[in-house]
């Protein structure tokens, strides 16, 4: 008699591979897709939604990351002290110059679903302004980005 159950990944069971995304290009949304995608495991055959199977990613080259239309001098990032007056503002250009890596962060963090698994799938999070990252020993794969062209406007 065949078993008609649905398997479920523990953590035992899941094998962790290293990514490498080049962000040079990429428009920041659709980049943070499919990080978030990778980082949740959902490439994977054996994902499951309440167990943590997804695999390390490193992105570099995030100073090139771009937007698309007018939202590079309109859109703002907001941090709060919690005191009166202690809110602060950043533009999206303010903060490529500062650092570029947060701005990928933040956009993969609103990606990953709210709750205890978002903390440990960003932990595997690496992010590199230039093209030189520290992870070449775990011979990361490449994986390409899919790029939408922008005929029509």
């Amino acid at each position: 008699m065949i078993s008609k159950s649905t398997h479920y990944a523990k953590q035992g069971e899941v094998q962790r591979n290293w990514v490498l995304v080049d962000a040079d290009g990429a428009v920041l949304g659709r980049l943070a897709t499919q990080i978030a995608m990778i980082l949740r495991g959902k490439n994977k055959p054996q994902f499951t939604p309440n167990s943590d199977c997804g695999d390390f990613v490193v992105v570099i080259n995030a100073d090139k990351v771009q937007l698309t239309g007018v939202k590079a001098d309109s859109k703002r990032y907001w941090r709060y002290s919690g005191w009166l007056g202690g809110m602060k503002f950043e533009s999206f250009t303010e903060a490529m110059v500062k650092h570029p890596e947060r701005v990928i962060e933040h956009a993969v963090k609103g990606m990953l679903p709210k709750n205890r698994l978002a903390k440990v799938q960003l932990d595997r999070l690496r992010i590199f302004r230039g093209a030189e990252h520290p992870h070449t020993p775990q011979k990361p794969q490449v994986f390409e980005i899919a790029q939408v062209s922008q005929q029509a406007k």
